[in-house]
């Protein structure tokens, strides 16, 4: 096996031709426009991380957590604009998997594909696991109650009953499950059905998706405008002192929750093929999304911290919480609905952004053909969506939420910095071809030299840093037993900002795709071990797979030996 051929790249030309420009029989239907695709981008990233993870974060860094939202706002309004550029160029499914192939090659490809399944499958289960509790909730409005062991997980409920998690529910579960030979049965009802609900109408087509998900964002977005109006009124400013009570170490141990809140806009991406304008419309699909839900994000934040004390938020239904505690009963009732609508938006969108990577990928060899296959009638990758449905519903009978939510944000992390570091390495255009996208309003990323404004900014940093926390530097480079494994991560992300100032000296590197790099390897310093532990474990067996598989079947492989 020569070691060139597994950085095998595909053309941007090529990856067009095999899209949805007719090499497929029967082609998917081009029905989504700019408002369609924001309202997806919407859809996916107002959801768990508004209904559920924020309380982690609120109560890891208190009213400070703010500042994070901000920080990854920023590092994915500049990841998103190298979406947008790489959409403008290669208008076709596959999101970053695609975009890797057209500029680090096939095996850095196969890994994002890989690393997307944690984020779209995998991240669809905290979602289902959070959207079962509001629906429960919901329920018990209206006197319904289901037994405790068809509304949780079988994990949680052990955790209970081994008293490493304090749960009534989760006792009671244990307690009164049924079994059958010795074994007892517990798992989420209802998580398992809207799974099974989501994935009938994915599988149907994407005009009906779309008509649905636009009716949920819509509800949602006037039910959390709601929200905060009500919530302003309840503010005590008392709250939001000290405004970072566990430090900076304490704001961003919430990068979990805060960025795994983010992460659905580059599921537009995936809808390349059933755009009609991709190359106009994707872009703006993104920003657009981004824009709207990081201003909802940040006033979500100031309201509950405002409302309550941060320490009270560490639930997995915070919004929920605070009206309980002020009293204020009408609003659980709304803000049960609003989730339950929110969530299964996300839902949604996710479960149709996975069945598009997976068809991409077997397009291009590295899966079965059957994952390409397009249902003749509905015009969806039907065979790869019912399989979609099955990696996310199989697993909700034996895991819990806290593990899905740190695997998937680290997953979509790492995919995030390769697509930066990828339009950092795409070949410039041709006058025409910059001048034919800006005629016909595609985007481009703005050209800044980083030559001297980034190793500027590097060294300002750092002087600002050492004046405000003088202790940081030294703290950082401690290696005792207690603190290596933690600092360790920081270390190696500033040998990284130190090459890369060097890089941009001496190649003149872009600054937007340049910060968008720096920006998501920050975040992911605030990684747990465990979490680089679990994804090492993950990314051995998707190497496994492309090396038993993919590598042999690889298109650009076979279309080599015939050559």
């Amino acid at each position: 096996m020569a070691f060139s051929s597994l950085f095998r790249k595909k053309s941007a030309t090529v990856a067009v031709q095999q899209g949805g420009d007719g090499e497929q029989d029967p082609e998917l239907n081009k029905v989504l426009t700019v408002k369609d695709l924001t309202f997806f981008g919407i859809a996916a990233i107002i959801g768990g991380g508004t209904f559920s993870a924020i309380g982690n974060a609120c109560f890891s860094g208190g009213p400070g957590v703010v500042i994070l939202y901000v920080i990854c706002a920023i590092a994915c309004g500049f990841t998103a604009m190298c979406y947008a550029e790489f959409a403008s160029r290669v208008p076709v499914s596959g999101s970053a998997y695609t975009y890797a192939y057209v500029s680090f090659g096939e095996l850095f490809a196969w890994i994002i594909g890989w690393a997307l399944i944690m984020e779209y499958s995998i991240g669809n289960i905290y979602i289902a696991f959070s959207w079962s509790g509001y629906f429960t909730n919901l329920l018990e409005t209206f006197s319904i109650h289901l037994p405790e062991w068809l509304t949780i997980n079988y994990q949680s409920a052990r955790d209970s009953a081994e008293g490493l998690v304090a749960s009534k529910e989760g006792i009671a579960a244990w307690n009164n499950a049924p079994m059958i030979s010795g074994l007892k049965i517990i798992f989420d009802l209802p998580a398992v059905v809207i799974n099974l609900l989501i994935t009938f109408l994915v599988y149907r087509g994407t005009k009906e998706s779309k008509n649905i998900s636009n009716i949920m964002v819509s509800i949602k977005l006037v039910i959390i405008v709601l929200v905060i109006i009500v919530g302003f009124f309840y503010i005590d400013i008392e709250n939001w002192t000290p405004f970072m009570p566990n430090g900076f170490k304490g704001v961003m141990g919430g990068v979990s929750a805060v960025f795994f809140a983010y992460i659905g806009f580059d599921a537009v991406s995936t809808l390349a093929e059933e755009s009609k304008n991709p190359q106009r419309d994707l872009p703006r699909g993104m920003i657009y999304s981004l824009l709207v839900c990081t201003v909802v994000y940040i006033v979500l934040a100031l309201v509950i911290t405002g409302m309550v004390s941060y320490t009270l938020l560490g639930v997995s239904d915070p919004l929920a919480e605070i009206f309980a505690l002020k009293g204020v009963k009408w609003m659980l009732f709304i803000v049960s609905i609003a989730a339950v609508v929110a969530m299964t938006s996300v839902l949604l969108v996710f479960q149709m952004g996975q069945p598009r990577i997976w068809m991409t990928m077997s397009r291009d060899g590295l899966m079965p053909k059957k994952f390409a296959k397009i249902h003749p009638k509905y015009k969806t990758p039907g065979f790869a969506t019912i399989v979609t449905g099955l990696v996310v519903g199989i697993p909700i009978f034996f895991t819990d939420e806290n593990f899905v939510l740190d695997f998937t944000s680290i997953g979509t992390l790492f995919a995030f910095v390769l697509v930066c570091g990828g339009v950092l390495m795409l070949s410039p255009q041709s006058e025409a071809e910059l001048a034919e996208r800006q005629t016909k309003g595609k985007f481009k990323i703005p050209y800044i030299n980083s030559k001297f404004i980034f190793p500027t900014m590097l060294l300002v940093t750092s002087i600002v840093i050492s004046y405000l926390f003088p202790t940081f530097f030294k703290d950082t480079f401690d290696f005792s037993d207690d603190k290596i494994a933690t600092n360790c991560t920081m270390v190696i992300f500033f040998i990284l900002c130190i090459i890369m100032a060097v890089l941009s000296f001496l190649k003149n590197l872009s600054l937007i795709p340049l910060l968008g790099l720096i920006s998501c390897c920050y975040l992911l310093t605030g990684m747990a071990v465990s979490n680089w532990k679990w994804f090492g474990v993950w990314l051995l067996i998707g190497l496994v797979f492309y090396f038993s598989y993919g590598f042999k079947n690889s298109k650009l492989r076979i279309q080599k030996t015939k050559g």
